[in-house]
């Protein structure tokens, strides 16, 4: 399985901006991670995908993209990091039929009525929070529609999850995950906006094209003619970065009360995380030591 990574690159010497970038390995990580069926493995693929492209052109960033709908997968959550990527669904089992033209029900799964809200943690006391309506629950066109509303960029985005045997035993596997996201910039003609708009059709399927071909080569053959030039790269990886400290101030910030409840009731609590799925128990005696560590502060 090849490198997970995103090529940014520009057309007609800085008309406008193209990222594309594979995360195969990340979305079948998420789909092991969380048991997946076919439709949520799709979901968060597209969802890291997604929230990949949406980042990278803030370097050092981190960003929480989160997909609230009324279906009943319930709410996608990713977070990017500088090279990093990891993803949660609520119901990772819900499985759907296909749609009739065979394609996954990302949106059916994932619900058509709801909101995108992008968190943008730049380093500051707050983060930035901007947030859109669902449009379609497929994610790349509520993406879309998140770029033009809150950020004013007009977006046109990509993605898709291929899902096959090939997997232990025979079992389902991601055989490719990716996706683009094009912005025009300003003082980008009309010329290149029509073009790029006869060629949307060339990417409907990006997911079997990447696939079939390295990124670089996708990069000429989907923009040869429109100046595409490769500006440099981003590695990736599905990386979570929790740890018992986390877990530590996580219980911290429950509160007094919920604590002292938690060391008379249960005599102790183990917390999993939503990401990675790893558990962290914690005895009767260690809540008692964050209680007292509480009272201090």
């Amino acid at each position: 399985m090849r490198t997970d990574r995103l090529l940014h690159i520009t057309l007609r010497a800085g008309a406008a901006r193209v990222l594309l970038c594979e995360v195969t390995r990340a979305a079948e990580t998420a789909r092991r991670t969380h048991h997946a069926s076919r439709v949520c493995a799709a979901a968060l693929g597209r969802g890291i995908a997604g929230a990949a492209l949406l980042n990278a052109p803030r370097k050092g960033e981190r960003l929480t993209l989160t997909f609230h709908g009324d279906g009943p997968a319930g709410a996608l959550v990713i977070v990017a990091g500088p090279g990093t990527l990891k993803a949660s669904i609520d119901d990772p089992a819900i499985e759907l039929p296909p749609k009739p033209n065979g394609k996954l029900d990302v949106g059916g799964a994932i619900g058509r009525v709801g909101r995108v809200i992008a968190a943008r943690d730049m380093g500051m006391k707050r983060p930035y929070v901007g947030r859109s309506a669902l449009v379609s629950g497929e994610i790349a066109q509520d993406l879309a529609m998140y770029c033009a509303s809150s950020e004013q960029q007009p977006t046109l985005c990509a993605l898709g999850v291929r899902i096959g045997a090939g997997g232990p035993g025979g079992g389902d596997t991601v055989l490719a995950a990716g996706g683009l996201m094009i912005q025009p910039l300003p003082g980008c003609p009309e010329e290149l906006l029509s073009a790029l708009e006869l060629r949307q059709e060339l990417f409907a399927d990006i997911s079997a094209a990447i696939e079939a071909e390295g990124l670089e080569s996708l990069a000429h053959g989907f923009f040869g003619g429109l100046g595409p030039e490769i500006l440099g790269e981003d590695r990736l990886e599905y990386r979570c970065d929790c740890s018992r400290e986390r877990m530590e101030r996580a219980l911290i910030a429950m509160g007094r009360g919920e604590l002292a409840s938690l060391i008379e009731e249960q005599g102790g609590a183990e917390l999993t995380c939503h990401f990675c799925r790893s558990a962290y128990a914690f005895t009767g005696g260690q809540l008692g030591e964050l209680l007292a560590l509480s009272q201090k502060s």
